[in-house]
């Protein structure tokens, strides 16, 4: 294939020496240490996952029988499949700190066709993480109102589909909307308010687990796993929304302050650090309350409630509600990086790709936010957790086979972390996101195929025309004009 002919096809790759050289003039301000990203991965990873997911995947729901106290399990079979990513998504992160996360480097290692699937796959996943946290954040904070004598109306806190009479989840967009307010006052603020925040959050879950273990009946693991193997596996799937969120905080690269030295370092300690308070949780929770008395959507606000601990469970649900936030604000970030990064690089419209004084790209992040708003308002958790966990899965496949392939088309690039074990763990995780993907509902892949199918014609009828690697883009020309 000659250069004219490579330069338009959609498998052209974008080389890493423009990835830093456009880094340099992103409008993006680099404010975030290893701390602060650490927390921002910590944030992403822990919160739905403890306070809403184990209880629902323990519990049941219609179509999916109760795991019990094999939620434990579950947690684990999807954090040892999300490790393998992690340490894919660690080297490349060392080696090209740019945002975009999975979008760019599937771009880098496996063409423009791959990384625009991958792109356009998570602006909606993320989008959806953040509704599905907030249905979360809903179902605690109408507990905590609960708890003070405080009830409001059926018809506002919950969804038609959800059969309980309600309308519209009113409480689930308002907080759509202030996490969105707050990832709009800039990096450097947002940094801060997570360090607290995260802070906020891992106390209050270490005193969850240290209270919670005196109120633990062993008898409550009998059976472990009630309703077998096959369910672990299926709840495998849906708590894998629980376990990525180092993928979203990637996506914050370009904002670090030393992206090759501090990125890997804190993709693998935030997935360590979410794991072990995951395991001990899960095994506190499911041993204080039979697993079919545990509320679906306030797990251990419920649990502490049944152990006669009122008071308790209202603290819970106020710290909750705080400490979900985190995970909201970590996704909702994550899409409006994908989103810049797309836009600048001409697949989408460069109007999404400006900065604000704030170094923020304000208008993705408001589109985004009412997105989010929407889809926590008019649709029950389930449905939303796993049209979510689709689309991370399918960009964990692309990131750990671009691993693969670049450490092999690539083998000089400067690499700050190399994942051990080449190809074995990359390969793994391959087998394993994918094997979680056809664990998932039918209805749940027909979403997926139509999102991606509206993506393949906005590609063709627009990005392919108009990326930067193409020499024929009209971007070309609108970016090369003199200021008047």
């Amino acid at each position: 294939m000659n250069q004219q002919t490579a330069s338009k096809s959609v498998l052209r790759r974008k080389p890493i020496d423009d990835i830093e050289e456009e880094s340099k003039h992103s409008g993006l301000f680099k404010s975030l240490g290893l701390w602060q990203l650490t927390a921002i991965g910590v944030g992403g990873i822990i919160g739905v996952g403890i306070f809403s997911l184990a209880g629902l995947v323990a519990h049941g729901s219609e179509g999916n029988p109760g795991v019990g106290p094999a939620v434990l399990f579950s947690f684990l079979i999807a954090g040892l499949a999300s490790g393998a990513a992690a340490l894919s998504y660690a080297e490349f992160a060392g080696m090209i700190p740019r945002a975009g996360s999975a979008y760019t480097y599937g771009y880098v290692a496996l063409g423009e066709i791959i990384g625009w699937f991958i792109g356009w796959d998570l602006l909606l996943e993320y989008i959806a993480i953040v509704a599905v946290v907030a249905i979360g954040i809903s179902g605690y904070f109408d507990a905590f109102l609960s708890g003070i004598g405080i009830h409001m109306p059926t018809w506002m806190t919950s969804t038609a589909d959800e059969g309980k009479g309600g309308i519209i989840n009113l409480p689930a967009i308002l907080v759509c909307l202030l996490v969105t307010w707050i990832l709009s006052r800039g990096t450097k603020a947002f940094g801060r308010f997570e360090l607290v925040a995260v802070a906020i959050k891992v106390i209050l879950i270490l005193f969850i687990i240290g209270l919670g273990i005196f109120y633990v009946n062993t008898e409550n693991y009998n059976p472990f796993m009630p309703s077998g193997f096959g369910p672990v596996i299926a709840g495998a799937a849906t708590v894998f929304f629980a376990v990525f969120g180092y993928d979203a905080m990637s996506t914050a690269a370009e904002e670090a302050k030393d992206g090759k030295k501090h990125m890997p370092k804190a993709i693998i300690l935030s997935l360590i650090i979410a794991m072990l308070l995951y395991v001990a949780a899960t095994l506190v929770l499911t041993g204080m309350q039979n697993y079919k008395d545990i509320n679906p959507t306030a797990g251990f606000a419920s649990a502490f409630q049944g152990v006669g601990l009122p008071v308790i469970a209202t603290i819970i649900s106020v710290f909750a509600v705080l400490s979900i936030l985190t995970v909201m604000l970590t996704f909702l970030l994550g899409v409006t990086r994908v989103w810049f990064s797309m836009s600048r690089d001409g697949l989408l419209p460069g109007w999404f790709a400006k900065t604000d004084r704030h170094g923020t790209p304000q208008r993705v992040t408001w589109i985004a936010g009412i997105a989010s708003a929407f889809l926590a308002g008019v649709f029950p958790i389930k449905e939303v957790a796993d049209l979510t966990n689709i689309g991370i899965l399918a960009a964990f496949v692309v990131v750990c086979v671009s691993v693969i392939v670049f450490r092999y088309t690539k083998p000089d690039a400067p690499r700050t972390f190399r994942l051990p074990l080449m190809p074995v763990v990359p390969a793994f995780g391959v087998l394993a996101s994918a094997f979680l993907m056809f664990q998932l509902h039918w209805e749940t892949w027909l979403r997926f195929g139509v999102w991606l199918v509206i993506g393949l014609v906005i590609y063709f009828a627009y990005g392919r025309r108009h990326s930067l690697m193409n020499p024929d883009s009209p971007r070309h020309k609108v970016e090369s004009k003199p200021l008047a």
